[in-house]
């Protein structure tokens, strides 16, 4: 059953889902469905495209293990797909997905929440899964909370942190140590100004000291770890900018960080453990059980793709970011699309930065392709959308694994194969 089809089966969703319970695509079998042609004739346009990927697929810097698919988004035919069920490792393209659950589970408005407590002496600073905390906003933290503390006459207090939201960090499947700190920080709810450190948490609440020092309040002994307690009073708390935002600056930068954190806010949010083990669960029940998404050859372990143990075909990448422009799905999923990086844009993954649609064969494309890159030695990805010749946007989805060439040379021929899709290198 195509995705289209499968898709129908299931109820559409505009917001957050309460709890883990997800609706069963049989409960929805009543509903009108709409085919998707899986084998069907190619207008001139199609064909003109599905003919220069054939040849253009070949490049031998794409080596032998190539993964592609083209939809067209409005009718949902397959316009060309060469080993598009081929379970590969996706790099960061593992975050579309992510995306997905998080804006489904938690919806688009939702906010993390990072608050004082005071209790016997001792300000608390507690985490909410805020990977986007900054200086600033704990400077207006201590700032709130020197003068609650000023009204009742204290001058000292010591400070703790509770980064209990999460349990204690560990490795996913498929994560070397190499990878801490700089390429991830161990996973922790508590964090400011994206520090890349081992313990964010007593990083964050040491920021906090110094703050509340610099307004005048003596902070005795040395940063802690610990709980807070169920009779401390609220003092301050500060939310974050809305997850539809934070979404879209995720997908523009690929951060690894913020992903792994919205794995587990998910989870919660799911009523599940804050863990990668449930946090995947719930995306592959979103995926799955919400929108219809075949999961076959699916392998998740996180959710920020730097797993080497993922595995995910380009036709499921495709039917993802597919998602985004069904009606029924936009509202929730729009970020998305909106959050992929454009073709020569600055400050993105995309950007001229990176070397990216600077050949002679994709510069023609620039400002006319948006997607998700992913790059993992062995594993280079790009999936996206462009508004072909014809006129009907186009969801496209390559993921190359083990070509032994050069990286860069390997993008570019990916970054080919988009203007193809586009049209603009015929």
């Amino acid at each position: 059953m195509s995705p289209a089809v499968r898709r129908t089966l299931v109820i559409a969703t505009t917001g957050p889902i309460a709890g883990a319970i997800l609706a069963s695509p049989s409960a929805f079998a009543a509903d009108k469905a709409v085919s998707k042609t899986s084998v069907a004739e190619l207008d001139p346009a199609e064909q003109k495209i599905a003919d220069n990927l054939n040849a253009r697929s070949q490049d031998p810097r794409l080596g032998s293990t190539l993964g592609g698919v083209v939809i067209d988004a409005k009718t949902d035919k397959v316009v060309w797909g060469h080993n598009a069920t081929t379970a590969l490792m996706p790099a960061s393209n593992t975050k579309l997905a992510t995306a997905t659950a998080a804006l489904t589970v938690l919806g688009p408005d939702h906010r993390f929440t990072t608050k004082v407590v005071y209790g016997d002496g001792t300000l608390t600073l507690v985490g909410g899964g805020d990977r986007t905390l900054t200086t600033d906003d704990l400077d207006a933290l201590a700032k709130t909370a020197v003068a609650g503390l000023n009204n009742a006459g204290l001058t000292s207090v010591k400070v703790q942190v509770d980064d209990s939201l999460f349990p204690e960090p560990t490795l996913a499947t498929g994560w070397n140590t190499g990878y801490y700190p700089n390429e991830i920080a161990p996973v922790r709810s508590l964090v400011v100004d994206g520090h890349a450190v081992t313990d964010t948490a007593l990083d964050a609440g040491q920021v906090f000291a110094k703050l509340l020092t610099d307004r005048g309040v003596t902070v005795t002994g040395d940063v802690t770890r610990g709980v807070a307690g169920a009779g401390n009073v609220p003092v301050a708390q500060h939310q974050s900018d809305k997850l539809s935002k934070i979404v879209k600056h995720m997908l523009k930068v690929s951060d690894n960080n913020i992903a792994e954190t919205l794995l587990r806010m998910t989870a919660l949010g799911a009523g599940r453990p804050a863990t990668f083990e449930d946090g995947t669960a719930v995306v592959r029940a979103v995926l799955g059980q919400r929108y219809g998404v075949s999961l076959d050859h699916f392998e998740m372990y996180d959710g920020s793709g730097l797993s080497r143990s993922n595995r995910i075909p380009a036709q499921t990448l495709a039917d993802i970011l597919d998602l985004t422009t069904d009606p029924r799905y936009r509202q929730t999923l729009k970020y998305i699309a909106d959050g992929l990086p454009v073709a020569g844009e600055a400050g993105a993954t995309l950007g001229p930065e990176w070397g990216r649609f600077d050949t002679p064969d994709s510069q023609c494309a620039v400002g006319k392709v948006k997607a998700k890159t992913g790059t993992l030695t062995g594993a280079i990805a790009l999936s996206g959308m462009t508004k072909a010749q014809d006129g009907h946007w186009k969801v496209f989805s390559f993921v190359e694994n083990g070509s032994t060439a050069n990286g860069n040379d390997i993008k570019d021929a990916l970054d080919g194969l988009a203007a193809t899709v586009n049209g603009c290198w015929a």
